[in-house]
């Protein structure tokens, strides 16, 4: 599950890449348009500037603005960074790997099995979609199958 802090600041990064054209955004107006708790998005901007992903500016016409192109800004990036591993389990996380205590092999376990794949498509998907996707206006509706 996302954490507010990803889904926050997956708010806040749409909202800087829709405002672009502004130049450097400040903080208030980013927790304003999203209602978002002032205090709370200042620590995910830090996080994220920190991370490479935005950049800021003081004074008049300061605030924070996007160092990348939207379309350069993955979703799984935000998500390892603000929210942990993608995978559910930690034996089949690829950047956060460790052996499950209560496992004997994980070649023949079929939870980890199953978890693989579903890392995997998970995987398909964040890490193909951007920010600019998160932004884009919705006219084709896709229908998923469960």
């Amino acid at each position: 599950m996302l954490s507010k802090k990803t889904k926050y600041a997956f708010h806040a990064l749409s909202y800087l890449a829709e405002n672009q054209e502004k130049g450097a955004v400040l903080i208030q107006e980013i927790a304003f348009s999203k209602n978002i708790s002032h205090k709370f998005l200042e620590n995910i901007l830090l996080e994220l500037k920190k991370a490479g992903i935005l950049g800021s500016k003081k004074g008049k016409g300061g605030g924070y603005y996007l160092i990348k192109k939207p379309e350069e800004i993955t979703l799984a990036k935000i998500i390892r960074l603000l929210n942990g591993p993608i995978a559910w389990l930690p034996c089949v996380s690829l950047n956060y790997y460790e052996k499950c205590s209560d496992c004997p092999d994980e070649a023949t376990c079929n939870m980890h099995l199953i978890m693989c794949q579903v890392r995997d498509q998970t995987l398909a998907v964040v890490e193909n979609k951007t920010l600019a996707d998160l932004t884009a206006k919705n006219t084709d509706k896709q229908t998923f199958k469960y």
